[in-house]
């Protein structure tokens, strides 16, 4: 299966780069390019592609916006986010705004076509260096909005109607385990798991795997410098 990917950044050198390394995979392939916001969410309703490549500083309608638009209208396309600056707040904001992932430009091709297929498999993908400092900073800042728009007391309301169980799983999304860590800390079989999961991001609203440790965070379940 060709996963097919949209190049949306204002500088062309820089689609023509990120375009080479994409079109070098046997799994992938430049479905288009978009040099602004309202033209990547105009170009994804046309072409439907499976992965989008997201400045998030563009002209007009910026990655975050346009992010917004196209995972709440195509739910089925996902969003990965790149950036010169990775600031907490744009990591956030971005995952917020329904991408899959966040990455930071100067990421190696290796990493970055890996990244394409992490999010195209449903899973989120944000530079190990990010995560757990955006989450951190996000909190102490105290923040009032969470990525639904519910805030911590929110995020609290929906950790509540947790099981036991399912908080376990939660508090250990947010520590940064994958499924098969889980099961192995928990003793559970790894179908078991994946349900697991699958009920706790129903349970909190979340998307993915970045939306769940932010929810982890918010709630208290997790405390920075854990």
């Amino acid at each position: 299966m060709i996963i097919t990917v949209l190049l949306v950044d204002d500088q062309v050198l820089v689609r023509k780069g990120f375009g080479m390394i994409v079109n070098a995979q046997g799994d992938m392939c430049v479905a288009g390019e978009a040099g602004d916001g309202e033209q990547a969410v105009r170009l994804c309703a046309e072409l439907r592609p499976d992965v989008v490549l997201m400045d998030v500083h563009l002209p007009g309608l910026d990655g975050i916006a346009a992010t917004e638009q196209i995972t709440a209208a195509l739910p089925g396309v996902r969003v990965l986010a790149l950036s010169m600056y990775d600031m907490d707040e744009y990591v956030v904001d971005m995952l917020r705004a329904g991408a899959s992932g966040f990455l930071p430009k100067d990421i190696s091709p290796e990493d970055l076509v890996e990244s394409v297929r992490v999010v195209h498999r449903g899973e989120s993908a944000v530079a190990p260096r990010l995560l757990t400092r955006l989450i951190g900073a996000f909190v102490r800042a105290g923040r009032p909005r969470g990525f639904g728009g519910h805030g911590a007391a929110g995020s609290a309301g929906a950790v509540g109607a947790l099981s036991e169980r399912e908080r376990e799983v939660l508090l250990l999304i947010g520590r940064g385990l994958s499924n098969f860590e889980i099961a192995r800390a928990l003793l559970l079989a790894p179908s078991t798991v994946k349900n697991h999961v699958t009920n706790v991001f129903a349970k909190i609203g979340a998307r993915d795997r970045a939306q769940a440790v932010i929810t982890a965070y918010e709630s208290g379940l997790i405390t920075p410098g854990e």
